[in-house]
């Protein structure tokens, strides 16, 4: 000892020393034994991740314990990546969390934590991981932002809203708090930037299922489902866990100009399966052919030469297409119009009209079905009923203008019009006639009748006086009135005569 300076001396005095059998944890300094606080201390630096116990929980921060001299502080805006947080929703009394050492010491001596940044780095790797072995992920849906939805993985990561289910989701808001299982598909940690998607996910789920629906299927099975969606093409089938398709030329028996006209989404269906590929996992399907084909009622009721009834459904250059039964149309060709000259389908017919039509041929490989109305009734050819008639009142109206009109004509330019009027008239009460269903229409329509009769009276008083006192100037009379001194307007003289008398406009019993 008094070979060594004085300084050596005192330094080798003050020097701990671990005493036997502590392992450590008691040292002997100045021959007192006391506990060794430096081997029980946390070592870490900054930029480590940390385990502790939550010790106290304020509005702003939160103390962990992590074994340190003194304990860690997290602030409230680094406890999680959430908006608006709340401290004892993020942790409770005596937990244990993980954190990331910020600061061992800032300006007041404290030590700094932050947990959301240990969750970060943490998430990082898994994330990391996920997106190189393909395997999913696991968060929570904690936003709702425009074309999507945030998820808390640690990291904020978006769930575009074309990949949070296999169909498009109408409404985003019911998945907030969800738990969601979704695959990485781009990420950059440079950038924080985490896509994700569950529709992966679930296809990949449901690749088992569907290879099981179509081995169960056969080609003829009628099986129901619920319709996924609606394309221009046709309708997209759920069969519990695969869609199939029902092209649009397979979904009534007659011609529909889009799916939405017979069905709509969501809706359940019974669907014959017509095709399978196996391969592509596809599969066609048809709705019509679960329904009865109205073609059999044509070949097992009727045959050429039947009357039937029908109603016009379109018109076209070349005819009148007529409805005879839901689903089965035939043409009238616009040479089986009317035993005259046609040059227009709608001089004769007109759409939604209810016309009898006589069956001239029926094609049943090519499904076409021949009518014609000139073999029924070709020289009055006219609606056996309209869709929806003028009812009495109007026609009565019309009928008592014109008799006010008529009776104070001047000029043959009048004369003529009132002729014409009159002649709608007798049109729209010859429809109300043959439309009548009861007694009591039947009587209302030959009560307008007579005012037709009477109205027509008028108007050849009128145009005979005036052809008197001009007939050698203008000659009118053959040209404007017939003789006989029948009302009659030229346009319209062939479909719609004015009835001369009552009993003349009452039909047959």
């Amino acid at each position: 000892m008094a070979d060594k300076p004085i300084d050596t001396q005192l330094a080798a005095a003050n020097d701990p020393r671990i005493v036997e059998g502590s392992e450590g944890y008691l040292i002997e300094v100045d021959g007192e034994i006391v506990p060794n606080y430096d081997l029980t201390m946390t070592v870490f630096g900054e930029g480590d991740i940390v385990t502790g116990n939550v010790v106290r929980i304020d509005k702003d921060e939160v103390l962990v314990d992590i074994g340190y001299k003194s304990e860690g502080v997290i602030p409230v805006n680094e406890l999680s990546i959430r908006k608006n947080v709340n401290t004892s929703e993020e942790v409770t009394l005596g937990e244990e969390i993980d954190a990331l050492v910020m600061t061992k010491e800032d300006a007041d001596g404290r030590l700094i934590l932050s947990k959301k940044r240990a969750r970060f780095e943490k998430a990082w790797k898994r994330i990391e991981g996920a997106f190189e072995s393909g395997e999913p992920v696991t968060g929570t849906v904690i936003e709702v932002v425009k074309g999507g939805l945030i998820l808390d993985l640690g990291v904020r990561g978006f769930l575009p809203a074309s990949l949070v289910d296999i169909r498009r989701v109408q409404d985003l808001q019911e998945y907030v708090g969800q738990e969601l299982n979704c695959r990485v598909i781009e990420m950059n940690r440079n950038r924080n930037n985490v896509v994700l998607s569950r529709r992966a996910v679930l296809e990949e789920e449901r690749k088992e299922v569907r290879q099981q629906i179509i081995d169960d299927l056969n080609v003829g099975n009628v099986v129901e489902g619920t319709i996924s969606n609606i394309v221009d093409f046709g309708a997209f089938v759920d069969l519990d866990g695969i869609d199939g398709l029902i092209h649009i030329s397979e979904l009534s028996w007659t011609h529909i100009n889009h799916p939405s006209e017979v069905l709509q989404v969501n809706q359940k269906v019974k669907v014959k399966v017509l095709d399978i590929d196996r391969d592509r996992q596809r599969i066609s399907l048809g709705l019509k052919q679960t329904q009865e084909d109205p073609w059999q009622k044509i070949v097992a009721q009727h045959q050429v030469g039947d009357v039937v009834e029908g109603r016009v459904t379109k018109i076209v250059a070349f005819g009148a297409f007529v409805e005879i039964y839901e689903g089965i149309e035939g043409l009238v060709h616009i040479s089986e119009l009317a035993n005259r000259h046609v040059e227009r389908p709608d001089e004769v017919v007109s759409v939604s009209q209810i016309v009898q039509v006589k069956i001239i041929e029926v094609d049943s490989d090519r499904r076409r079905l021949s009518l014609s109305i000139k073999r029924v009734d070709g020289d009055n050819v006219k609606p056996l009923r309209p869709l929806t008639p003028e009812p009495a009142d109007e026609a009565v109206a019309e009928v008592e203008e014109i008799v006010e009109v008529v009776e104070t004509i001047e000029e043959a330019e009048e004369i003529i019009e009132a002729a014409e009027a009159v002649e709608v008239a007798a049109a729209i009460v010859d429809a109300e006639i043959a439309a009548a269903e009861t007694v009591e229409e039947l009587v209302d329509g030959i009560e307008d009748a007579a005012l037709v009769e009477t109205a027509a009276a008028i108007v050849e008083e009128a145009a005979e006086e005036f052809v008197a006192e001009h007939e050698p100037e203008l000659g009118l009379s053959d040209d404007v009135f017939p003789a006989g001194g029948k009302v009659a307007a030229a346009a319209v003289a062939d479909e719609a005569p004015v009835a001369e008398t009552v009993d003349e406009a009452t039909p047959e019993a």
